[in-house]
């Protein structure tokens, strides 16, 4: 008989743990009754809950990430961005996750299909960026997007914090990063601008070419302007070297044309 109980005492306690579920760390559980009312009221995260009347729900509340891909939004001159993409990460404040999840339209939210964890407002926090993207990207040139890549981070994350305001949710949804992973200009934006580049390098090139030019025009200019004084004094030059000699003043030594030496020339 004993040995019967203790079977049984098995078997139930097998069930109850099995009719249970664990709220791990970074969710937040909700129950729902037999008669599929939502419960207002949490389960924090390392209770156990039994499921044997009810069902629980696990929201992942801590660093949600959403990530937008693939988005073609227009820039400040009109051309269009080939690829942007972008991630969000947000978090929950825990106590109004049931609040969300019973007022909210259930399309707002995404559901992982494996695990059955409902993600509050992920689909909704998509969309907002995907509109903060587009809105955004419109005050800059194409090629200048990447170059100004924080400011547009910072600019995201000011225009999705005010739509949550707008929609009342300024204190329970909290955007902690948005990162721009991708800004790709499109081709025939990033040929024209090398196009210009090498016109631009080019002419300035045909500057430098004129300009020296020019200098040498004036370098043969000044010369040739100045050839008749030049001429004086070389023949000053002589005559100061000839009368040095007639007075003795300097000797002079008859070097050949082809000497490489050094020669002292000393006056009296």
């Amino acid at each position: 008989m004993n040995r019967i109980k203790a079977v049984v005492l098995a078997l139930a306690v097998g069930a109850s743990t099995a009719a249970c579920t664990r709220i791990e760390t970074g969710s937040v559980g909700v129950r729902t009754d037999l008669s599929r009312q939502v419960e207002r009221d949490e389960l924090l995260a390392g209770s156990w809950n039994q499921t044997i009347v009810g069902d629980v729900t696990h929201f992942p509340i801590k660093d949600v990430q959403v990530t937008v891909n693939d988005m073609t939004p227009l820039a400040s001159d009109n051309s269009t961005i080939a690829d942007f993409d972008a991630s969000v990460v947000y978090s929950i404040t825990p106590d109004r996750v049931a609040d969300i999840y019973i007022e909210k339209n259930r399309g707002f939210h995404a559901t992982d299909e494996e695990t059955g964890d409902v993600y509050l407002m992920y689909n909704y926090i998509r969309q907002v960026t995907r509109n903060a993207v587009y809105k955004v990207a419109r005050r800059y040139e194409s090629l200048r997007m990447a170059d100004n890549r924080a400011e547009i981070e910072r600019l995201m994350r000011e225009e999705i914090v005010a739509t949550l305001e707008a929609e009342n949710l300024g204190s329970a949804l909290n955007i902690s990063q948005v990162l721009v992973r991708q800004i790709t200009p499109a081709e025939n934006i990033v040929a024209s601008a090398n196009q210009l580049v090498q016109a631009q390098n080019e002419q300035k090139r045909k500057e430098v070419e004129v300009r020296t030019a020019e200098l040498e025009a004036q370098r043969i200019a000044a010369l040739s302007a100045n050839q008749d004084a030049i001429e004086y004094m070389n023949a000053q030059a002589q005559l100061m070297i000839a009368e040095g000699v007639r007075d003795g003043k300097v000797s002079t030594i008859v070097v050949p044309s082809d000497f490489r030496g050094m020669v002292n020339v000393t006056s009296r």
